[in-house]
């Protein structure tokens, strides 16, 4: 009698996410409190058993930063939360911050087998997870092995995440670390530009002082341009990594952008996060409270700005000259405005801001759209509606429609080439610059783009620095 080896079973696809429980509109509308609490470890347990580790996984080639997914979701499936952040963390210095604001729907979730079944593995909010987790243990730092010294030193300059990204990498192969950042604060768009209920700032620190610990060196309110040049800073340094953003706010060309009440979203933000506006009321905040805003813009930053004004009591209004299905911004942003009661005007084109005698806006003049077929990025082309202008009541317009890199560093580096758009040119595989010994990657090369883009360029850039620098070791 013939012996048959029984076939392992099949595991059972579960197409049912474990949600994270956030907090309820009405409050969160109210304060500047983080909206979503993450998973407890029971439901982070229950969220890594879906995984079916698959053999050709398409979320880690979905991941800039190339974190080995499948191993740290196995480590939570097993309750061995300690294994999976040391695996998150070979890969990745800011697992808090990638866990809350990285468009997971598009990269590692949207490479996960039930994608198409809209059910994905919820990768982010597992990374999350193992951050919180690991920040709640005894040691607020992360163990890593300190390599030998190799004497080299590596000028990092803007501290948001394409340059810490940097940092993290070059210090963990032993080389000397300088991030200097122009602001009196350490992080970038991560500290100045997402709002608190979206990013704490402890969540930012915390991240900022595993670097420290790890022998990074900070130098703030160091203006790169100004201070010190890049030639200036190469006589003292083996290599230099640009990373400072796109930090130039961009407008629309339509009369009444000087009148006051009308704000950037660069500076309606930075005076949120950095003048501490997110601690109202228990402080005197430095904006204007507006009875009505206008925000003129779709993606994430517009939705933050509108939910940021909601919260100091305002009526919100997100201007937006395409439908819903052509939002640029994150569903679960959108989501999340649509319930605090964002107002989404749809389908309508700003053509001035209106003055109110005074100097201060009182209104947004706007003609109402329709849309025609699509145009180069796959959207379709909004069409104006004759004789639907009118004008909006407002005391407060804020453009929110894209930056371009500042000009102080391409100005002061005559032989680094620029873009037409005054971002600096740099290999996409390797973040070479036209200038010897300078690399460049994130915003300022991009223009603006997401937080994981930026760490996966920095992540490229760090890997070519240090084949350039283990090559003056051999000479």
């Amino acid at each position: 009698m013939e012996s048959s080896t029984p076939e392992t079973p099949k595991k059972k696809v579960n197409l049912q996410r474990v949600e994270m429980s956030k907090q309820s509109p009405e409050v969160r509308g109210q304060n500047f409190d983080e909206v979503a609490f993450g998973y407890t470890p029971e439901e982070a347990m229950a969220e890594a058993s879906r995984c079916l580790d698959c053999k050709k996984p398409g979320c880690v080639g979905n991941c800039p930063v190339e974190i080995s997914i499948p191993d740290f979701i196995r480590a939570i499936n097993a309750g061995d939360f300690a294994e999976g952040i040391r695996i998150i963390r070979e890969k990745n210095c800011l697992p808090a911050v990638t866990g809350r604001v990285c468009p997971q729907e598009e990269q590692c979730e949207g490479g996960c087998v039930f994608a198409k079944k809209g059910a994905s593995v919820a990768i982010g909010r597992l990374e999350r997870f193992l951050a919180d987790w690991e920040a709640n243990q005894v040691s607020t730092s992360p163990s890593v092995k300190k390599p030998r010294p190799t004497g080299r030193k590596v000028a990092v300059i803007g501290g948001g995440p394409a340059g810490l990204t940097v940092a993290g990498d070059l210090i963990q192969l032993g080389h000397q670390v300088t991030v200097y950042e122009a602001l009196h604060k350490v992080g970038g768009v991560l500290i100045y530009g997402i709002p608190e209920f979206r990013l704490p700032k402890k969540i930012v620190r915390r991240e900022v002082e595993n670097l420290k610990a790890m022998g990074v060196e900070f130098v703030t309110s160091f203006v790169v341009g100004k201070t010190r040049t890049i030639d200036s800073l190469l006589e003292e340094h083996d290599a230099i990594f640009v990373g400072s953003g796109a930090g130039l706010p961009w407008f629309m060309d339509i009369p009444g952008n000087n009148l006051n009440g009308v704000y950037s979203a660069n500076e309606y933000l930075t005076r949120m996060n950095l003048m501490k506006g997110y601690t109202f009321p228990a402080v005197q905040t430095p904006i204007k409270q507006h009875k009505r805003v206008a925000v003129i813009g779709g993606g994430n930053v517009a939705m933050d700005c509108a939910r940021t004004a909601l919260r100091l009591g305002a009526e919100a209004h997100i201007v937006y000259r395409r439908s819903r299905s052509e939002l640029p911004a994150r569903l679960e942003e959108v989501e999340n405005a649509e319930e605090e009661g964002v107002i989404f005007d749809f389908l309508t084109l700003p053509t001035a801001c209106v003055d109110d005698g005074h100097a201060w806006v009182k209104g947004l003049a706007c003609q109402k759209m329709e849309l025609g077929e699509p145009d180069a990025s796959g959207r379709r082309s909004p069409i104006p509606v004759p004789g639907s202008d009118y004008v909006m009541p407002v005391d407060a317009v804020i453009y929110a429609i894209g930056n371009s890199p500042n000009p102080l560093i391409p100005a002061t580096t005559p032989d680094l080439v620029i873009g037409k758009k005054g971002n600096i040119s740099a290999e996409d595989a390797t973040g070479k610059t036209s200038k010897a010994r300078v690399w460049a990657g994130g915003d300022v090369v991009t223009g603006a783009a997401t937080v994981i883009l930026a760490m996966g360029a920095g992540r490229k850039a760090a890997r070519d620095i240090h084949r350039y620098l283990h090559t003056l070791d051999n000479d």
